[in-house]
């Protein structure tokens, strides 16, 4: 028996249903249609325990019923079911094509990400299936008469439903708890694929921050950095820090991957370090944590806010730094120093569609580095390997490994040719970090450079059947997590530090991380502070001199 409206006369002839009759067809609905990784990660990981999987699935009906009945108000009950509908439906199609987590670091980077880079990922494909998996079914919603007891009778109703659901829902995790704390530990990832509710509470988390949180002032970090003394050579000390995007390890040749995809880089004779690990697996936690005076395990959003970083630290030694970004922004980094953003320029040589090639970084690379005349840094911070639109990232004179998925459907496109285009981005960021190279070379009479790049984080392109990155780091796919860092010393830059390159090349197989890079840039540019730590400097244990 369900609800009634003994008075309600429709002359439409709708099909009337019952309130909580709506909310458990809905129930089903998304739990059938949203949840498709979900219940491909319960199985796989409760497999072993058939019983505590049945148990598992009708909890989990359970409570998504005594959810979606909870709603079953007059007035509230149509927009909310559509509402779960549509995020239920949207969350899937990027979950089950590219394995992506909604968590709330995937909230803040899309929340950061151009409306041009966002679009790569709206897809007809993707449109297709919000039309049938969601607007349709919420035509239906909207097309039905639901009828309502009074609010009296309609309480006592809902409770009846939403009561025994809890109670059925405790019993199955209780009756299995054992099974299920176990293969909780080992597979933290399984209910974070559980859609609506954990895009709706990861959404929560990131638009609600708690009341610390909003209480953020910046405190002054490094106000005694100091730089030792001018470069032994006479000439200004000048870094170019190039920030990749979205390139992994696994795919770089100096590394051991079987395709030649650093072909100048090689000739260039840079110091490749083969065993380095990213801060985070999206770039607005990559990209700040890198640049903060903090290790991964003490970085946290909060502190990067409200602390200073590398660059504000730079600033305190009077060194010079500038900024020019061809992604999406430097996420707060950058908010303190001259800062040029490239696609703003729509220069047609680079530039589409609102999106530049990298080659756009390198065009007045020359120029800047002419106008110097104190120790400064610039940091190009590259478009790289964004995804899902690989094709877009590299010119067609770099399309070596074909057929390459030339659309952002993967969908239409073989894993091999993901793999092919994602390459073709690897050898086009070799090119572009070659000519970075070689025009600091250029300079080389009147100022000392060097040049260090590191990738924000990894990509993953199909294996274990997840695309692109994000993952939330504790389970994180190495190719997420396994990043290049390169670096390359003019002859006179390393001789007037006192760097013994051969002893780089030889320690460039140790491990290596983000932790890193805040202290070897500091190394590089002579800066005193208490906030170095010469362990973490990558160059410091082959200095003749050590710097304290």
């Amino acid at each position: 028996m369900d609800d009634f409206d003994e008075t309600a006369q429709d002359p439409s002839r709708r099909p009337r249903l019952g309130s909580v009759t709506l909310s458990i067809l809905i129930a089903v609905y998304i739990l059938a249609v949203g949840n498709e990784t979900f219940w491909s990660r319960a199985y796989t990981h409760l497999a072993a325990y058939p019983l505590a999987l049945i148990a598992f699935v009708i909890g989990i009906t359970a409570i998504t019923i005594a959810a979606m009945t909870a709603f079953s108000v007059k007035y509230l009950i149509k927009p909310a079911l559509i509402f779960f509908i549509l995020v239920s439906v949207t969350a899937a199609w990027f979950t089950d094509q590219y394995g992506i987590v909604i968590d709330k670091e995937m909230i803040r980077s899309a929340a950061a990400a151009t409306s041009d880079a966002a679009a790569h990922l709206i897809t007809p494909a993707f449109l297709l299936h919000l039309i049938l998996a969601g607007v349709l079914p919420s035509l239906f919603i909207l097309w039905v008469r639901v009828v309502h007891r009074p609010f009296p009778q309609k309480f006592a109703w809902n409770m009846a439903v939403i009561l025994p659901c809890l109670a059925v829902f405790a019993a199955a995790g209780l009756s299995f708890s054992q099974i299920y704390a176990a293969v909780g530990r080992l597979h933290r990832d399984i209910m974070l694929t559980f859609n609506p509710f954990i895009p709706i509470g990861s959404a929560a988390l990131y638009m609600f921050p708690s009341e610390d949180d909003r209480k953020i002032e910046r405190h002054l970090l490094g106000l005694d950095a100091r730089q030792r003394s001018p470069s032994a050579n006479g000439k200004p000390r000048v870094v170019v820090l190039v920030v990749g995007e979205s390139a992994r390890a696994q795919s770089f040749s100096l590394g051991g991957y079987v395709r030649e995809t650093n072909p100048e880089l090689k000739a260039r004779g840079v110091v490749y370090y083969a065993n380095a690990t990213s801060c985070g697996t999206t770039t607005g936690v990559a990209l700040p944590c890198m640049f903060s005076a903090y290790s991964r395990p003490q970085y946290t959003q909060r502190k990067g806010l409200e602390t200073d970083n590398l660059i504000d630290i730079l600033g305190h030694a009077k060194v010079k730094v500038e900024w020019w970004d061809n992604n999406t922004g430097s996420y707060n980094v950058a908010n303190r120093i001259s800062y040029r953003f490239l696609p703003d320029a729509a220069d047609p040589r680079f530039c589409r569609d609102g999106e530049c090639l990298d080659t756009a970084l390198l065009d007045k690379l020359g120029e800047w580095l002419s106008r110097v005349k104190d120790d400064s840094i610039l940091i190009l911070h590259q478009n790289g390997s964004h995804g899902p639109g690989y094709y877009q990232r590299y010119p067609d004179d770099f399309r070596r490994f074909t057929p390459d998925c030339r659309t952002a459907e993967f969908g239409s496109c073989t894993q091999q040719e993901i793999v092919n285009a994602y390459d073709n981005t690897i050898l086009f960021t070799d090119h572009v970090v070659a000519k970075v190279i070689d025009t600091l070379r250029q300079y080389g009479n009147s100022i000392s450079t060097a040049m260090l790049y590191v990738s924000d984080h990894g990509e993953s392109l199909g294996e274990n059947g997840l695309y692109l990155h994000g993952a939330p780091y504790l389970f994180a796919p190495p190719q997420q997590t396994h990043v290049p860092i390169i670096a390359w010393l003019a002859p006179d830059f390393s001789a007037a530090s006192k760097i013994d390159m051969a002893c780089l090349a030889q320690k460039a197989s140790e491990p290596a991380s983000h932790d890193n890079f805040f202290h070897s840039v500091l190394g590089l540019m002579d800066v005193a502070t208490d906030r170095y730590d010469a362990k973490l400097d990558l160059f410091a244990a082959c200095r003749h001199t050590s710097v304290e």
